[in-house]
């Protein structure tokens, strides 16, 4: 699903991901963060994609709701369990949505 954002600006986190081959406990953890990452004051919206990488962007008011995510206590329990287990390689980038538009028919 394409989230619908409100008008710029706004911020992106963009999450890019290379998996390891184990399996337990990850998509307990993915749904947990998202149904988490979804009460967050200033949470926005999310879309994910995975194929060879996986590609997660979540969107977010400002700089102070991106922040108090991070620091969130389940997350980062998570961060490290993606760090010792899920992950081979991680990027994160967080960018200040200046414009946007769309299509649809």
């Amino acid at each position: 699903m394409i989230v619908k954002t409100p008008v710029p600006p706004y911020y992106a986190v963009i999450f890019t991901t290379l998996r390891t081959e184990i399996e337990e406990g990850y998509l307990e953890a993915a749904n947990r963060l998202e149904e988490l990452a979804k009460k967050q004051t200033g949470f926005l919206g999310l879309e994910s994609a995975r194929s060879n990488i996986g590609i997660t962007v979540s969107y977010w008011k400002n700089l102070e709701a991106i922040t108090k995510w991070k620091n969130n206590i389940e997350h980062s329990i998570a961060r490290d369990m993606g760090r010792k287990l899920w992950y081979k390689k991680y990027h994160l980038r967080i960018c200040k949505v200046e414009r946007d538009y769309d299509f649809e028919k």
